[in-house]
Formats: C-alpha cells, sequence, structure tokens
C-alpha cells in the first residue's frame, strides 16, 4: 500500500527525512496547532542555513504532519485554533484534517501524541510504534534529561541523524524517568471550549515544543524564516 505524501516541512526534500507525526483525537484543535508551530518553529531555527547544510536542506530534511484517532478526514482546522496560531505568527492555512492510518505511523521516525491515551491507540497499530511513540509532554521531559553533546553534531551530522539519536536516547530513558503525575504527560482538549482555553492549551504546546526543537535541531536561539 502506497502511504500518502506527507504535507510538511521538507516534503519535497531529495534524500534523507525524518518525519515527525502529531496525534490528537480529531485532528481539528490540538494536533493541528502542535503541527503548525512545530513547522515554524524549524523554519525559524533552520530557514537561514546555507544550502547544504543540515542534511542536505535549508530545513534539514524534517516533515512535520499530523492526523487524528478519531480523524475529521477534510475538515478545516478549528477557528479558535487558527486563532492560537495566529498569536504566534504561525501559519494556518491550507490545513485539512485527515484520520490515523496505518501508512502514517509506518512512515513517522517520531510519534507526539496528545495524551496517553492516543499514545496507547497508536502503539497498539503495531508496526514498532512503541520506541518512537510518545505523548508531547512526555517526551519534552525526557529531552530536557539528555545531554546536548551526546548527540551528533547537526552541521557535521545533520538534523536527521540528531533527530534519529534524540529519539533513540529519549526511549532508553523512559523508564527511568518518571512522570511526576498521573496528568503531567497530558495536552487537554479544547474542543468546543473558549478561545481563552484554546489560548492556553496552545501556551502549554509552544512551551512544550521549545526544548524538544531546540534538541532536535541543536538550534537554540531562532533566526527568522519569515
Amino acid at each position: 500500500m502506497i502511504a500518502p505524501e506527507g504535507r510538511g516541512i521538507g516534503g519535497d526534500a531529495v534524500g534523507d527525512t525524518f518525519r515527525i507525526l502529531h496525534v490528537s483525537t480529531g485532528n481539528v484543535c490540538r494536533s493541528p496547532i502542535t503541527e503548525r508551530l512545530t513547522r515554524q518553529a524549524l523554519c525559524d531555527r533552520l530557514g537561514d542555513l546555507p544550502p547544504g547544510s543540515a542534511g542536505g536542506s535549508p530545513i534539514g530534511g524534517l516533515i512535520v504532519e499530523s492526523a487524528g484517532t478519531w480523524g475529521h478526514e477534510g475538515a478545516p482546522m478549528e477557528a479558535n485554533a487558527e486563532a492560537v496560531l495566529a498569536d504566534f505568527g504561525a501559519d494556518a492555512s491550507g490545513f485539512v484534517g485527515r484520520e490515523l492510518l496505518d501508512e502514517h505511523v509506518i512512515r513517522a521516525d517520531l510519534v507526539l501524541t496528545a495524551t496517553l491515551d492516543h499514545r496507547a491507540q497508536v502503539i497498539s497499530m503495531g508496526h514498532s510504534a512503541g520506541l518512537r511513540t510518545f505523548t508531547l509532554k512526555e517526551f519534552t521531559r525526557l529531552v530536557r534529561a539528555i545531554d546536548p553533546a551526546t548527540l551528533p553534531d547537526p552541521r557535521d551530522e545533520g538534523v536527521v541523524e540528531r533527530a534519529r539519536a534524540l529519539v533513540r536516547a529519549a526511549a532508553a530513558l523512559r523508564g527511568w524517568l518518571l512522570a511526576p503525575s498521573p496528568d503531567a504527560d497530558e495536552v487537554y482538549d479544547p474542543y468546543g471550549a473558549p478561545l481563552t482555553f484554546f489560548r492556553s492549551v496552545g501556551g502549554e504546546i509552544n512551551q512544550a515544543l521549545d526544548p524538544v526543537l531546540t534538541a532536535l535541531t541543536g538550534i537554540n536561539t531562532p533566526s527568522s524564516c519569515r
């Protein structure tokens, strides 16, 4: 079965790539926000790298996409989610919701879910997904414990190799670094909630993404590709 083409950063890149898949329930609120904030952060960090750097691409060969376990196939992003992205200067245009399929999991190098239940659903699909599937906040917590000096230098070996090493390191730590509370690794669903709650969720997502994108790229201070 042929998997659908990625719609994220690096989708047209030639050569080695690393695919990040964000998963929530309907793929109209949390995962679209996370997808587009991730894309913007990668663009900010990697957009000014010269051609040939970081794996042969200005954006390092990183592909970002999303899906929902009960995805609203073909649905637009929720208006409040678009407003949250606008707050962060991220692009919401052209988004189309989709249902999570086996092909998406098979192709993903890293799956980041909104909740533990989503993580369990992805892992239950098989495809050896357990070692590369985390909740977003879980992955953030694990990444914070990894010494960046132990990861490949992205300017020597490329962002793709660094990203793969980061996932392996996080998987190795998972059984040793436990969550401080049962709900610490959850991003709650804002569907149907007022804009203020969407903004709170967007802030949580953005805060969780920052150390992850810094660790993935090796770049702490964004440049700008806007």
